[in-house]
């Protein structure tokens, strides 16, 4: 076996303790703000390649996830919204809720969880409840014929 005098172990343990340091200092801070149905947009709308935009969309899935699986467990044999089997993809869901922010401004003002769980109870409506507008609401139920 070899043996490495000290001064050279002393080297390689400063040299290595060096690259953590180099590696974090490397790494930006991008600052992410999701308080409104139109921030949590933002963040999911980036375009590839742009600065941010994989630890955005990681971030963007992630708080959908997040999210998603706290309401549906608060809500019990409620669900608000259902997703079809198989489900569509974590992406997919997130690029139609930028669509749907984007169709009308003034959802940009929700907040980041009720418009998403605006957009999926209209996207993904239970088979049990009426169908829900692009606003929000459910949509008025037809009038049954008389008997």
């Amino acid at each position: 076996m070899a043996r490495i005098s000290v001064n050279k172990r002393i080297t390689i343990l400063a040299m290595s303790s060096m690259v953590p340091c180099v590696i974090a200092h490397a790494a930006k801070t991008i600052t992410i703000n999701t308080n409104t149905a139109g921030e949590l947009a933002d963040v999911c709308g980036v375009k590839p390649g742009s600065p941010g935009a994989d630890t955005k969309q990681t971030f963007c899935q992630g708080f959908a996830q997040g999210a998603i699986s706290v309401e549906l467990r608060r809500a019990g044999q409620n669900k608000p919204f259902c997703f079809p089997r198989p489900a569509p993809s974590r992406a997919e869901t997130m690029n139609q809720f930028v669509a749907w922010i984007g169709a009308m401004p003034e959802r940009c003002s929700l907040s980041s969880t009720d418009g998403l769980f605006r957009f999926l109870s209209g996207r993904y409506p239970c088979k049990a409840k009426r169908p829900v507008s692009n606003s929000g609401r459910e949509t008025p139920k037809a009038a049954e014929p008389a008997k």
